[in-house]
This record gives structure tokens, C-alpha cells and sequence, in this order.
């Protein structure tokens, strides 16, 4: 069967192609080489309450160059939570670093901050919080457990954009904060990424480790071996151009959770957690259902597809892939909601083209798989 929908997907009209195109025709010289850039990275901070912003080719590049821009290296650790996208944790294991997964809350699945506060050693030298799907973790315990700690906290808010805390924005917590700007985000630049601080010293270090570490005095003249995290015009062109639309894409994603809730109404389906002090962006509408229903992710995503329709596992625990279980053999105990919860929810097609008739269809799609 044709499937009707996709999982995700960004929304383009003219006014980005516009966009684009004067990029294309007028981006290449002199002031022009790196106005988008420039001018969506202001936009992006000030929308924000940020003092800086830096694009990046990605949000994973972003990560890596705030941890290797803070020093981190061997022998340190970086504590994350068990379930986010790869991306939040395999720039630890780059630098040199050792990644220490902690347990996610049964709520809102953000990182736990007793799980953190239990997780910490002398070797501890940052935690990274994400705001999963666009939920929103217990901040005001976090900054309180890494102030207490000396411990810098960074916010990956890569799947939280347009979400608020207490009226603060996604993104505006922690020492540097971080956002994605992938094919499948709410805002696109097909692959991109933007990092967020206030502190001057770190950022002007950033920007320095962003572009080979080269000299701002002497042409061509390298004073540190570092990366290259440029950005370019035609990348940022499409990100400017759809940050203009901003209100209306986080609209959007946000009526999609709502026409899901309206459609998958039941207390043993808990989907994406809105208490009254967060408004969730919603990158991705997920679902996690109750113990009662005796059905795993797999068996629910085998039964949709079949009836050929898409479907997405939440998260898998960190600690459970190869690319970092050598040695976590114990982490099912020590993070069992992580485990459980991951077991049991999938995400729901979330895609900005998506519309009501889909989502009722589909929301009837899932119901029937759970029997």
C-alpha cells in the first residue's frame, strides 16, 4: 500500500525558494559571503534572549565543538540520559571522553535530576539535558544539582524548538544550548545546526575552534589544530527564510500533538507531557502506553507497517547499542524507566504536511495495533 503520509518532513513554500535563490544568485562575494549566515544567526540568538549564536553543519558539530571548546577530554565524563538520538552522546566518546547514561522521568522522559545527582564523580565535568520531543526536564533542579556541583549544564534542544519553561524558551538554559536543523526538524536548513550562549570568552573560543583555529590577525596563518564547523549562504538562506515563518511551523507541530491527543484520548495513553508551566514545540508527537497492554514497540510498529502505514521506535537506551554497551551490562537496572518506556512508545507521524483526516486515520491505525 502507498503510504498516505510521512514520519517527518519540513514545510517549504516561495518565500523560502525566494530566499534561496538570491543566495544562489548574489551570496558568493565579498560582504555578501556570509550574510545569511550572519544575519540568521542574530535572529536565532535575539528570538531566544541569547547574546550569541554560531551555525554549525549540525547539531551533532555543535556539541562537539562546545565539549572540545570547554576543555573536556580523557578521563572525563559527560553525564546524558539514557534515551535521546545518538548525536547527544557520541561527541563525548570523540573528544576522549567517557559518557555516563542516567535514568529519564516516567513524565515528561527528560533526564532525572536524582538520577544525576547520583551519577556525579570528581571526574564529572558536564551534563547535557535534552529536551526529548520537545518535553521539557525539571530545570530549576538541574541548574541547582550542576550549581552546587561547579558542573556546567547544556541543554540539547534539538527536538524542542518554540518549547517554553515558565515563559523562558528552549534553548535559553544552561551554559551553551544547542538545536538541529536536520531534513526532519521543525526548522530546516536540510542538515545544520546552531549553538546559544551568553558567556564572551566562550564564545569568541568557539568561534576561533569553528574555522580551523586560525589566526584574526594574519592571513592563512594557523594557530591551533582544530575543525571546521563553517556554515554556508545557501544553507543559512533557507534557515533565515524559514525562521521568518517560526510562529507558524511551531504552530503547526503543535496543533499536530493536540489533534493526536483529540484522537488517541485515554488514560493508558500518555503522549507528550504539557503540564501547565511548558508549552511543547513538539518536534515529534510520541505515545507511550500502558503496562496493560502486553505489546512491545516491535510487535505495535510490525502490526502498522503491515497495515502499511509508518511507524518510529521511541528511543532506544543509549547503554543497550553497540556503539556504547561494552561494559553497561548493568544499566537495565540502574535505568529502568529508560528501559521500560522505551519498550513501550513509538512516535507518531509528526510531518508538516500532515493534516487532520491523516492523523484520525492513523490514530485508528495504532488503537487497532495495540489489540
Amino acid at each position: 500500500m502507498k503510504l498516505p503520509f510521512y514520519m517527518a518532513g519540513p514545510s517549504i513554500t516561495e518565500h523560502e525558494i525566494k530566499i534561496v535563490e538570491d543566495a544562489m544568485r548574489n551570496g558568493w562575494y565579498g560582504e555578501k559571503t556570509y550574510y545569511y549566515c550572519e544575519a540568521f544567526e542574530k535572529a536565532f540568538a535575539d528570538w531566544h534572549g541569547r547574546q550569541y549564536a554560531l551555525m554549525t553543519p549540525n547539531c551533532t558539530s555543535a556539541i562537539h565543538l562546545a565539549l572540545y571548546g570547554l576543555g573536556i577530554g580523557q578521563e572525563d565524563e559527560v553525564i546524558v540520559p539514557e534515551c535521546t538520538w545518538v548525536a547527544t552522546a557520541s561527541p563525548i566518546k570523540l573528544i576522549g571522553a567517557t559518557p555516563v547514561f542516567v535514568d529519564i522521568d516516567p513524565e515528561h522522559w527528560c533526564i532525572a535530576p536524582s538520577s544525576v545527582e547520583k551519577a556525579i564523580t570528581r571526574k564529572t565535568k558536564a551534563v547535557i539535558a535534552v529536551d526529548l520531543y520537545g518535553n521539557m526536564p525539571n530545570m530549576e533542579a538541574l541548574q541547582s544539582i550542576c550549581g552546587h556541583h561547579h558542573i556546567p549544564l547544556l541543554e540539547d534542544a534539538a527536538e524542542a524548538l518554540g518549547s517554553t519553561y515558565k515563559n523562558i524558551r528552549a534553548g535559553k538554559f544552561g551554559l551553551v544550548s544547542f538545536f538541529s536543523f536536520h531534513r526532519t526538524k521543525t526548522l530546516t536548513t536540510g542538515e545544520g545546526g546552531m549553538l546559544l550562549l551568553d558567556d564572551d570568552k566562550l564564545f569568541e573560543r568557539l568561534k576561533f575552534l569553528r574555522d580551523h583555529g586560525r589566526s584574526h590577525t594574519i592571513a592563512y596563518w594557523a594557530e591551533e589544530a582544530t575543525v571546521k564547523y563553517m556554515p554556508f549562504n545557501l544553507q543559512a538562506a533557507l534557515g533565515l527564510a524559514q525562521f521568518q515563518r517560526i510562529e507558524e511551523l511551531v504552530g503547526k507541530k503543535h496543533w499536530i500533538l493536540e489533534q493526536y491527543r483529540k484522537h488517541l484520548n485515554s488514560p493508558l495513553l500518555q503522549l507528550n507531557a504539557e503540564p501547565e508551566h511548558v508549552y511543547n514545540g513538539a518536534w515529534s508527537a510520541t505515545v507511550v502506553w500502558d503496562k496493560s497492554y502486553k505489546k512491545t514497540k516491535k510487535e505495535v510498529i510490525s502490526a502498522i507497517e503491515k497495515d502499511g502505514y509508518p511507524a518510529r521506535p521511541f528511543f532506544y537506551p543509549l547503554s543497550q547499542q553497540p556503539a556504547f554497551s561494552k561494559g553497561r551490562e548493568n544499566n537495565r537496572f540502574d535505568n529502568p524507566v529508560a528501559y521500560e518506556l522505551s519498550d513501550r512508545g513509538i512516535n507518531l507521524p509528526s510531518a508538516l504536511t500532515i493534516c487532520e483526516q491523516e492523523i484520525a486515520l492513523y490514530s485508528q491505525v495504532f488503537l487497532r495495533a495495540l489489540k
